[in-house]
C-alpha cells in the first residue's frame, strides 16, 4: 500500500503497540528506510518522499507514531507516555517485529527525536540518520533553564499543555490547534484544506491527547515517565553522542527553531555529519521540500 493511493495501512504487533504503517518498495531490502513523522503531523508528511525512495530500490516503512492514526496500544493498562524513551523504543520494537536488523532512520520533530534515540543508544541498528534541528534528544535536567524571549514565545503551546486548561483545549478543538501550529512553524508553506484534511484524522486517535500532554509535561520534568523506560531515560540523561553517519537540517523558515550553523550541537556528533539549511522550508521538511529530503536519505543509503 502507498500513501499516494490512500490505501489502508498494514498493522503489526510491535512491543506495547499495534503499529499501523505504510510500506513500499521491494520487500527484500536492504536498503531499508524508516521515515518518522512529528507532532502534530502524520504519515502524509512523506506522501511525496516515500515513492521517490521506493523507486530507487529502498524498502520504505512509514509508521504512525503512538497516539496517531490507527496505531493503538495493545493493553488498556499501558501508560500513555509520550516521553522520548518510549518513542525510541517503539521504533526498535517495530524494526524487530518486521525483521529489520538495520535501517536508515529519517525524521523530524517527535520522529527525529525517536531516530536520534535509536542512533545514539543502538547504533548497530542505524545505518544512517537524517534529523531536523540537529541533536534532538531532550536534556530534561536542564529543561527549566529559560531561552531567549523570542524562543520562549514560540513555545507557547508547550506551556499551554502544562495546564489542565491546555489539556481541555486540545481535547476540545485539536484540529484548530494543530492547524495553527502548522501555520506558525512553516510560515512560508502555503498548504490547502485538502492537505490538512488528509492528516487531521490521525489526531482523532483516542490516545492522542494523553500522549501529547504527557510528552510536553515529561520533557520539563513535571510528570513521571513510564517505569518501563526508566533505564533508557537514564542513558539519555547522559546526552549520548551519535556516531552513525548523519545529515542534519534546519529549515531556513522554521518558525519553531531558528536555523543554526554546523557548530550548533557539533559536540553531540562524533561520526561523519553534514549540516544543511533548507531554503524556503519550515519545520515540516519532508512535506515542504520532499526532493531535498529524499535526496539526503539516498545519500545516506549509498554510504551505508
Amino acid at each position: 500500500p502507498t500513501m499516494t493511493g490512500m490505501k489502508r495501512p498494514r498493522e503489526i504487533d510491535a512491543g506495547v503497540l499495534t503499529v499501523a504503517y505504510h510500506e513500499s518498495g521491494p520487500a527484500e531490502g536492504p536498503p531499508v528506510v524508516v521515515l518518522l513523522h512529528g507532532f502534530p503531523y502524520d504519515v502524509h508528511a512523506y506522501r511525496d518522499v516515500a515513492p521517490k525512495l521506493a523507486d530507487r530500490g529502498c524498502r520504505v516503512i512509514v509508521p504512525y507514531l503512538r497516539g496517531f492514526g490507527p496505531t493503538r496500544f495493545r493493553s488498556a493498562d499501558t501508560p500513555r507516555s509520550g516521553e522520548q524513551a518510549a518513542l525510541g523504543a517503539d521504533v526498535l520494537a517495530l524494526m524487530d517485529a518486521l525483521g529489520v536488523p538495520r535501517a536508515v532512520l529519517a525524521g523530524y520533530d517527535w520522529g527525529g527525536r525517536a531516530a536520534c534515540v535509536v542512533a545514539a543508544l543502538w547504533p548497530e541498528r542505524c545505518a544512517g540518520l537524517l534529523t531536523l534541528n540537529s541533536y534532538n534528544i531532550q536534556h530534561i535536567s536542564q529543561a527549566m533553564q529559560p531561552e531567549s524571549a523570542a524562543q520562549e514565545h514560540r513555545l507557547w503551546y508547550q506551556y499551554y499543555f502544562h495546564s489542565e486548561r491546555g489539556r481541555a483545549g486540545l481535547m476540545q478543538d485539536r484540529r484548530a490547534i494543530c492547524r495553527l501550529l502548522w501555520q506558525q512553524w512553516s510560515p512560508t508553506w502555503v498548504f490547502d484544506d485538502a492537505t490538512f484534511d488528509r492528516s487531521a484524522p490521525a489526531f482523532d486517535n483516542p490516545d492522542f491527547v494523553d500522549v501529547a500532554i504527557h510528552s510536553y509535561r515529561h520533557r520539563y520534568g513535571l510528570v513521571a515517565g513510564d517505569p518501563a523506560y526508566a533505564e533508557i531515560e537514564r542513558r539519555l540523561a547522559q546526552q549520548p553522542a551519535i556516531r552513525v553517519p548523519t545529515i542534519s537540517f534546519d529549515g531556513a523558515d522554521d518558525g519553531l527553531f531558528a536555523p543554526r550553523d554546523a557548530a550548533h550541537h557539533a559536540r553531540h556528533f562524533t561520526g561523519p555529519r553534514t549540516h544543511r539549511i533548507a531554503p524556503g522550508a519550515g519545520h515540516n521538511l519532508p512535506q515542504e521540500a520532499p526532493d531535498v529530503f529524499a535526496d539526503a536519505v539516498l545519500e545516506l543509503v549509498r554510504e551505508r
